[in-house]
C-alpha cells in the first residue's frame, strides 16, 4: 500500500475521476454512506480554496487508487476532518473490500491525531476514537413523494395537517405561494445568508457566517456544477416574495440538508416546515432517494422523518505530546456540550440563557 499527500491543486484529473468514480460505484456496492455529497472531491476542493491547510491522502495499490482521505492539517500536525465544523458527512472513501490501519494513515499524512464529529457509519478503523454516536434524521422519497406524505399524515397527523393549512393561509394572506427547487438567483443566496446570520444571533448562537471562509465556501459551491455534485439553492416565494429558503448538496441519490432559515416577519405560517415539506416533493420528482436532515435532535426533524442514520464524533490518536495536548483542551468542552444537549433538564435552560444573549446582543 503506497500514501501519498497531495495539496487539492495537486490532485490529478485521474484521480478525482476515480475518487467520483467510487462515490458512483457505492450504493450498489453496499456503502451508501460513502455517496454523500459532503464525501466529493469537489467539497474538498472547494474548502480547499478556503483553508491553507487542506490535504488528500491518496492510497494507492497496485498503482491504482484504492482510497482517498480528505482532511485538514495545522502547522503542528492536529488533523480535522474537511471542513469540520460545517460539514455532515466525514472518512475515508474507498474502493469495496478496502482495510486500512488508522495510526499508519495518520502517521503517513504527517498527524498526531484526527479530529472528526460527523464520521459516517463503516468506518471501523476510526470508529475505535469514537467518543459517541447521534442520529441524523431522513426523509425517505425513493417511492415518491405521495407515498411519503402518506406516511407523514400516518406518523405526525396533526404536525402534516397544520403545516399544510399554514401554507394555504400563507398564500390567502399574501398571495400565490410558489416552490423552486433550484433557484440559480445569487441574491436570493444571499437574502438566506442575511437570514442565517440574524438567526444565529437571534437564538444567542455562534455566527457561522461571521467567519469568512464559510461565506466564501457557500458561495463557491452554490455555483458549483458537476454531473454527481452541485449545491441546490431551494426557495419558498409567496406573492412573489422570498419567505424561506435552504442551501445543500445534491448527489445523484440524496440531498444534504444544511442551512434552511425563513423571514422572520412570516414566522406565524412556519415557512420553513413548509419549506422542507416542498423540497421533499422537489426532491422525489428530481429521482433522489432521500434528504439527510444532518445530526442533532429538532422537533421539527423528528416530525419529517422516516427514519434515521447514525454519525460518530471522537479522535483517533497516535502516541505523541500534541496528540495530549489537543485532547487535554476538547475532550472535556464536548463532554460538557454532549452532556447539556442530551437531558432536557439542561439544554432548556441553557436554551434560554443563549436567547437571553441574542436580545442583549440586538439591544447593543
Amino acid at each position: 500500500m503506497d500514501i501519498s499527500v497531495r495539496r487539492p491543486g495537486e490532485l490529478t484529473a485521474a484521480d478525482r475521476a476515480a475518487w467520483s468514480a467510487m462515490q458512483a460505484r457505492a450504493v450498489e456496492d453496499g456503502s451508501p454512506q460513502l455517496a454523500n455529497p459532503f464525501l466529493a472531491p469537489e467539497f474538498t476542493l472547494a474548502v480547499g480554496r478556503c483553508r491553507r491547510g487542506t490535504r488528500i491522502a491518496v492510497v494507492r495499490e497496485e498503482g491504482a487508487p484504492a482510497a482517498f482521505f480528505p482532511y485538514e492539517r495545522t502547522p503542528l500536525g492536529v488533523g480535522r476532518a474537511i471542513g469540520l465544523g460545517v460539514s455532515d458527512a466525514q472518512g475515508l472513501v474507498h474502493r469495496p473490500g478496502f482495510q486500512w490501519d488508522a495510526r499508519d494513515l495518520l502517521y503517513a499524512c504527517g498527524l498526531s491525531l484526527w479530529e472528526f464529529d460527523h464520521l459516517v457509519e463503516g468506518q471501523k478503523p476510526f470508529e475505535v476514537g469514537a467518543s459517541g454516536s447521534f442520529a441524523s434524521p431522513v426523509i425517505d422519497v425513493e417511492q415518491g413523494f405521495e407515498s411519503y406524505l402518506a406516511a407523514l399524515r400516518k406518523q405526525s397527523p396533526k404536525f402534516t395537517r397544520t403545516t399544510l393549512a399554514k401554507e394555504r393561509r400563507l398564500g390567502r394572506d399574501h398571495g400565490e405561494v410558489r416552490y423552486v427547487h433550484d433557484e440559480r438567483d445569487p441574491a436570493v443566496l444571499d437574502r438566506l445568508i442575511a437570514w442565517k446570520s440574524a438567526q444565529y444571533r437571534r437564538t444567542g448562537r455562534s455566527d457561522r457566517f461571521a467567519r469568512p471562509w464559510i461565506t466564501h465556501l457557500v458561495e463557491q459551491l452554490f455555483h458549483t456544477r458537476a454531473a454527481a455534485f452541485g449545491g441546490l439553492l431551494s426557495v419558498l416565494y409567496a406573492g412573489g416574495r422570498p419567505v424561506a429558503a435552504h442551501f445543500g448538496l445534491c448527489s445523484p441519490t440524496m440531498l444534504a440538508c444544511w442551512f434552511p432559515a425563513y423571514d422572520p416577519e412570516f414566522a406565524k405560517y412556519s415557512p420553513g416546515l413548509v419549506l422542507h415539506v416542498r423540497m421533499a416533493e422537489g426532491a422525489a420528482a428530481a429521482g433522489l432517494a432521500y434528504l439527510d436532515l444532518g445530526r442533532g435532535g429538532k422537533a421539527y426533524k423528528d416530525s419529517l422523518k422516516t427514519r434515521e442514520l447514525s454519525v460518530s464524533e471522537g479522535w483517533v490518536t497516535r502516541r505523541h505530546p500534541v496528540a495530549l495536548g489537543h485532547l487535554a483542551r476538547r475532550a472535556p468542552v464536548r463532554a460538557l456540550r454532549n452532556a447539556v444537549l442530551a437531558r432536557p433538564r439542561l439544554f432548556e435552560p441553557a436554551d434560554r440563557l443563549l436567547k437571553q444573549v441574542g436580545r442583549l446582543r440586538r439591544g447593543a
